[in-house]
């Protein structure tokens, strides 16, 4: 009886139906799993794009005409207002499936360009001055991460708390 009890203890947690385990992939668990994604894709690329203007759309257009982009300073503003207004879009969990085109195209043309020819890593220690750590240019890792995040939005939707959802809810409600 008592190695029955604990065959069957160890084949539930294996197979993922511990108590603990339902609980973190559970209903509630998936359905709010998106909203941690929206707040760090979204914010990520508003900051960006702040960034970006903080210094002027003129500026961010000649690191543009330098790596050879057509057009610098109109992909420049559209470049920032992408990051910007995608951005806060995807905070909000408004029209994914629209707004993550642009913005993965930003970041695949980002990793082509600039990223690439320093390899996957996104950190790169340099040296260590005066016990601080320097380091070199980033890598296409966080390119492919933030991917993957815009991917896993859509597939999965918005989650609660958003536009998507009341728009769907309103949706439903109609039909």
């Amino acid at each position: 009886m008592f190695l029955m009890s604990n065959v069957r203890k160890s084949s539930e947690i294996e197979n993922g139906s511990s108590r603990f385990s339902r609980y973190l992939v559970g209903a509630w668990a998936v359905r709010w799993a998106p909203i941690p994604l929206r707040l760090i894709v979204g914010y990520g690329f508003m900051q960006h794009g702040f960034a970006k203007l903080a210094k002027g759309p003129d500026a961010f257009a000649a690191i543009l005409h330098a790596i050879g982009v057509p057009a610098p300073h109109l992909m420049a503003v559209i470049t920032i207002l992408v990051e910007i207004l995608g951005g806060l879009a995807v905070l909000l969990g408004a029209f994914l499936p629209v707004v993550s085109w642009p913005m993965a195209g930003v970041l695949f043309v980002a990793m082509m360009t600039v990223h690439l020819p320093y390899g996957f890593s996104s950190i790169k220690i340099m040296s260590v001055t005066n016990g601080r750590a320097q380091f070199g240019p980033p890598g296409y890792e966080c390119d492919l991460l933030y991917i993957a995040c815009l991917a896993a939005l859509v597939l999965g939707g918005a989650g609660p708390l958003s536009v998507d959802g009341l728009l769907a809810k309103r949706r439903s409600i109609e039909q």
